[in-house]
């Protein structure tokens, strides 16, 4: 078994509570902007976590500060980069977001503060964020010759709507927390003194839950925006067929008959 919290990271900080891995984008000096340092070890982490998370049942994602979630990629680093460079180092990123996208964990968003660029991007990764009600959002990668690369082309639309979407990219502007909220890429407001530790409780309670089933629903709700609604119910009933000899389901029967928490051990 991997000690998440036993590995050595530059840029992020990585803390298990219960059964909940918190990680902490570290970088507040320059609004915990991504580098290449810490793309790699984004990857590395999820890597690490897809292939063996025993002991955990969710990850939540934040970043250090008050007022900051991410900035986005570290433009100073990319200053005077050639192309070829540039395009290097994208790969790192595109290989971390793809370890996140294979993530089996439900994984929530904490967005502290700013979360622009990359940053934004970050928090469409999740399965779904609480937000301060100070935070704001941007994806400003237009304004800078370029388009988000990191999969908000395909996140967006699916929070957000495919017109609300064209709008946030093609202009870059800004939007407020209360925004995000009512376009459906924030899940809650909180205040920024409550954010995380309302996230973390609603992460623990997410851990009570049967973690075999919360696997396969993240699995169904993901192939529901891939498929008809046939080919959809289909993948659901594989899934929910795999739920049924679990010792998860028989557990929550009997609690529920026993009048008791269940006790879930994913098995």
């Amino acid at each position: 078994m991997c000690s998440f919290t036993d590995m050595h990271f530059e840029t992020l900080l990585v803390s298990k509570d219960q059964q909940v891995l918190k990680i902490v984008l570290n970088r507040p000096k320059v609004a915990n902007a991504m580098n290449t340092v810490m793309g790699r070890e984004l990857g590395n982490l999820f890597r690490s976590i897809n292939e063996d998370s025993s002991g955990l049942r969710c990850i939540v994602l934040t970043g250090a500060g008050d007022r900051v979630f991410c900035a986005g990629a570290d433009l100073k680093e990319r200053n005077s980069m050639t192309a070829e460079q540039w395009m290097n180092q994208h790969k790192v990123f595109e290989d971390a977001v793809l370890s996140i996208m294979d993530c089996s964990l439900p994984l929530i968003g904490a967005v502290n503060g700013a979360a622009f660029g990359g940053g934004m991007e970050l928090v469409l990764a999740c399965d779904f964020a609480w937000g301060s009600n100070t935070a704001r959002f941007a994806l400003t990668e237009t304004t800078l010759g370029i388009i988000p690369g990191l999969g908000s082309t395909q996140y967006l639309p699916r929070a957000v709507g495919t017109r609300r979407a064209k709008e946030i990219i093609f202009s870059g502007d800004a939007f407020t927390a209360e925004q995000a909220l009512t376009w459906g890429l924030l899940n809650r407001l909180c205040s920024s003194t409550d954010l995380l530790s309302q996230v973390m409780d609603i992460a623990n309670q997410i851990s009570a839950n049967a973690p075999i089933a919360i696997r396969e629903a993240k699995q169904a709700l993901n192939f529901a925006l891939q498929s008809d609604l046939k080919d959809g119910y289909e993948f659901e009933l594989d899934r929910y067929r795999r739920t049924v000899p679990t010792l998860d389901r028989s557990e929550g029967i009997t609690a529920f008959n026993e009048k008791r928490k269940a006790v879930f051990r994913g098995k």
